[in-house]
């Protein structure tokens, strides 16, 4: 029978269900044991029998039809990967799959990281909806809302607070709070001086602020910024202010981590609440800001 709620609607219905059931305790959310219980409660003939990792090499994970002679589904996730708050995104990734595309993929799927970037495909458009799917399952927005104000500029200490109570990444809980922020922001991912991505809220992106990294040459990062000079920041982390022209045509507050588990650094620019210029009609959004609201929030 095809699924035909959305990626959200079943997000949400979980959530009732949990919340009902075990009320500020759900989190964490068990993703392993939700996956197969419910699963064998709504789809008997078609559960998820089994949930391990294993050997996916290139993979984050996968949803695998059973063998023939046996009913429902596997879902495995990446051994190699070591962050348990990754894992559980995989989980609820897979989970999101099982739910809203396993008649749409009869033998299953399997996604890596390089699948999430093919925003222009109908496969890359699957993955988003099940990235979707994971991330308001584990991280709710009314919850979420509560740990961290939508009209808030949070440190990464208030972030990582909110990662460690959802059992995500770092990553995933800042992309989470920037997709409902009412704030004008970026999150900003980097490696050795150069912008990997970068990500802008709603509003944000409505005005004009945003980094375009697909499809041009890499991106320095400002030469003055915390970004590009980590021997400059305490404990790894800091904060500085900036004036127009050095990260945007704006001034804007630098909030910065180095990340070393990932070798990666993250940013938070604060702007203004109102911007200061308008953006030109030739001025292209960046495609991957462009599916904000579809927020791939994979570390």
């Amino acid at each position: 029978m095809t699924q035909t709620k959305s990626p959200q609607r079943w997000a949400i219905d979980l959530t009732l269900i949990l919340k009902a059931r075990d009320g500020d305790e759900r989190f964490p959310v068990d993703v392993k044991s939700l996956a197969k219980d419910y699963s064998h409660q709504a789809f008997p003939n078609d559960p998820i029998t089994m949930v391990k990792g294993g050997d996916l090499a290139g993979f984050e994970g996968g949803l695998y039809k059973a063998p023939p002679g046996k009913k429902g589904w596997g879902v495995i996730y990446n051994s190699a990967i070591t962050s348990s708050g990754r894992i559980n995104f995989t989980l609820a990734h897979e989970f999101g799959h099982y739910l809203v595309h396993r008649d749409q993929f009869p033998d299953g799927l399997q996604c890596s990281a390089e699948d999430m970037a093919k925003w222009d495909s109908e496969y890359g458009q699957v993955e988003q909806q099940a990235n979707d799917f994971a991330a308001s399952l584990l991280m709710p927005r009314d919850d979420f809302a509560k740990q961290v104000s939508p009209s808030s500029q949070p440190t990464f200490d208030e972030l990582g607070a909110c990662a460690e109570r959802y059992g995500v990444s770092l990553s995933a809980a800042t992309l989470r709070w920037l997709q409902f922020s009412e704030r004008r922001a970026l999150f900003v991912v980097s490696r050795n001086g150069f912008v990997l991505w970068a990500r802008s809220s709603p509003k944000a992106l409505r005005t004009g602020a945003y980094i375009k990294t697909a499809n041009v040459p890499p991106v320095a990062l400002p030469s003055v910024s915390l970004a590009a000079k980590p021997q400059m920041l305490d404990g790894g982390k800091g904060r500085a202010e900036h004036d127009s022209f050095v990260w945007l045509k704006e001034p804007c507050i630098e909030e910065t981590l180095v990340s070393e588990r990932y070798e990666k650094t993250y940013t938070i620019l604060h702007l203004s609440s109102a911007a200061i210029w308008s953006p030109q009609e030739d001025d292209e959004e960046d495609v991957l800001d462009r599916m904000l609201k579809r927020t791939d929030v994979r570390p």
